[in-house]
């Protein structure tokens, strides 16, 4: 096999192995009655029958993904052990000007660079988004996003509110003050929504 990244340079090479991706969540496998380490097991077990008297390397890895995330299993797998068509296609995704809130890496890019919204920043950009078009009154955002222990004030939110402002710069705008009320994810033009 051949593999040319240069048209001048050709380096040749070998095939050591091969990663097969499996797209299904612990829920499904469940509903048929197995689970994800039984597969994996099974398929170890497979492919000491087809290569007997061989000692195969092997390794699993388990793909991770906010509890509700959405997308496709498969993707999910493919972006968590890092498949470089998929890293390539999310790095195309998140070129070029405007925001993408991503909901499933809880990631936000203004022009393809990190926003780098601290956890609770996110959080209420996230619920925001989640109610989008619908006023949430700052004692929802308390409830929903902080626990009874924090005693959080109404002054802790704006202060948040403002940060998050900041770091979205001119899209600032899409949280909105409802004066009296609370906040509003308002949709710009030039900001999209991932994982949603």
């Amino acid at each position: 096999m051949t593999i040319t990244s240069n048209p001048f340079v050709r380096v040749k090479t070998e095939a050591r192995g091969f990663a097969l991706y499996v797209g299904i969540d612990e829920a499904t496998a469940a509903q048929l009655g197995t689970s994800l380490a039984e597969i994996v097991i099974a398929l170890r077990k497979t492919l000491e029958e087809i290569s007997p008297g061989l000692s195969l390397e092997t390794f699993a890895a388990l793909a991770l993904a906010r509890e509700g995330a959405g997308g496709r299993n498969i993707d999910v797998v493919k972006a968590a052990l890092g498949d470089p068509r998929v890293i390539a296609r999310l790095n195309e995704q998140y070129t070029g000007s405007g925001v993408v809130i991503d909901l499933a890496r809880h990631k936000v890019l203004i022009n393809g660079i990190d926003a780098e919204l601290s956890p609770k920043e996110f959080q209420i950009l996230e619920h925001l988004v989640e109610n989008d078009g619908e006023t949430i009154h700052r004692d929802e955002l308390i409830d929903s996003l902080w626990t009874h222990e924090d005693h959080v004030e109404d002054r802790t939110i704006d202060v948040n509110v403002r940060r998050l402002r900041a770091k979205l710069g001119r899209f600032g705008d899409i949280v909105r003050t409802i004066r009296g009320e609370g906040y509003r994810f308002d949709e710009h033009p030039d900001v999209s929504v991932e994982g949603k």
